[in-house]
C-alpha cells in the first residue's frame, strides 16, 4: 500500500537522522569545518599567487612586444630614408603584426585582473569566516555543550528519555500482572467457599492386601494364643471366680 511505504520510509529515514545526531560529535565537526576553511582559504591565495604570477609574465611579454614594435619603427623610418621602400614595408608589416598580439595581452592581462579582483575578494570573505569561526568556535561548543545538558534533564524531568520511558512500561506491565493475580486469587477463594473444590478431594487410598492379610492373620494368632492360655488355667484349676461362685460348668443348671 502507498501510504504504509511512506510511513516506512519516512519512520526510516527519521531513526537514520536520528542515529546520525547521536554519531556526530559536534565539538569534531566545528574543528573539522574550521581546518576545511583554513584549506580552502590557503587554496585561494595559492590561485591568487599564481593569478599574479601568470598577469606578471603576461605584461612582461607585452613590455618586449611593446619595445620590439618600437624600434620597428625606427627600423622603418631608417629603410625608406635610405630609399628601401621594401625593406620600409616589410618593418612596418612586422610592427602591425605586433600591435595585434599586444591588444591580445591587453585583453589577457585585464582578464587577470579581473579575476584576481574576484579571487581577493573571496579571499578576504573567506578569511573573515575564518577568523569569526576562530574566535566563536569555543563558545559554539560550549553553547552545544550547555543546551545538550538541558536538553537531557527536560527529557529526564518530562519522563520522554528512552530509559524512562522504558521505565514506565516495565512498571505498567508489572501493575497488570498483579492485577491479574488479585483477580484470579480472589476467584479461586470463592469457589472454594462455595465447595467446589470439595469433589476434587482425593479418597483415601484402599490399603495394601497384603498388609490387611497380615493385620488379620496377627489378630488371629492373638486370639488363639489368649486362648490356650485360658484352657491351661481351666485344666490347673486357677480359672478366674465371678462373685465369689465357682464358673459354670457347661451342661449344668443354673441354681
Amino acid at each position: 500500500m502507498p501510504g504504509t511505504t511512506g510511513r516506512i520510509s519516512t519512520l526510516t529515514k527519521a531513526k537514520i537522522s536520528a542515529l546520525l545526531d547521536r554519531l556526530e560529535n559536534p565539538a569534531e565537526t566545528i574543528d573539522y569545518a574550521y581546518e576545511r576553511q583554513l584549506e580552502d582559504l590557503q587554496t585561494l591565495k595559492g590561485a591568487i599567487a599564481e593569478l599574479v604570477t601568470a598577469k606578471k609574465q603576461v605584461q612582461s611579454r607585452r613590455t618586449e612586444l611593446s619595445d620590439r614594435a618600437e624600434s620597428l619603427g625606427h627600423e622603418a623610418a631608417g629603410a625608406l630614408a635610405a630609399g628601401n621602400e621594401a625593406l620600409a614595408r616589410a618593418a612596418l608589416e612586422r610592427k602591425q603584426t605586433i600591435a595585434t598580439e599586444l591588444e591580445s595581452l591587453d585583453q589577457q592581462v585585464s582578464e587577470l585582473e579581473a579575476e584576481q579582483e574576484r579571487l581577493t575578494a573571496a579571499e578576504k570573505r573567506l578569511r573573515a569566516k575564518v577568523e569569526a569561526l576562530r574566535s566563536n568556535k569555543e563558545v559554539i561548543k560550549a553553547q552545544y555543550s550547555a543546551a545538550e545538558a538541558q536538553v537531557g534533564f527536560s527529557e529526564a524531568a518530562a519522563g520522554v528519555g528512552d530509559d524512562v520511558a522504558d521505565l514506565g512500561q516495565a512498571m505498567e506491565r508489572v501493575l497488570d500482572r498483579t492485577e491479574t493475580m488479585k483477580a484470579r486469587a480472589k476467584a479461586i477463594e470463592q469457589l472454594e467457599a462455595g465447595g467446589a473444590f470439595n469433589e476434587l478431594t482425593p479418597l483415601a487410598a484402599p490399603e495394601d492386601e497384603t498388609e490387611v492379610k497380615f493385620e488379620q492373620l496377627q489378630a488371629r494368632s492373638t486370639v488363639d494364643d489368649e486362648l490356650a492360655k485360658l484352657k491351661a488355667e481351666l485344666e490347673s484349676g486357677e480359672a478366674p471366680q465371678r462373685s465369689g461362685k465357682a464358673p459354670q460348668q457347661p451342661g449344668e443348671p443354673t441354681q
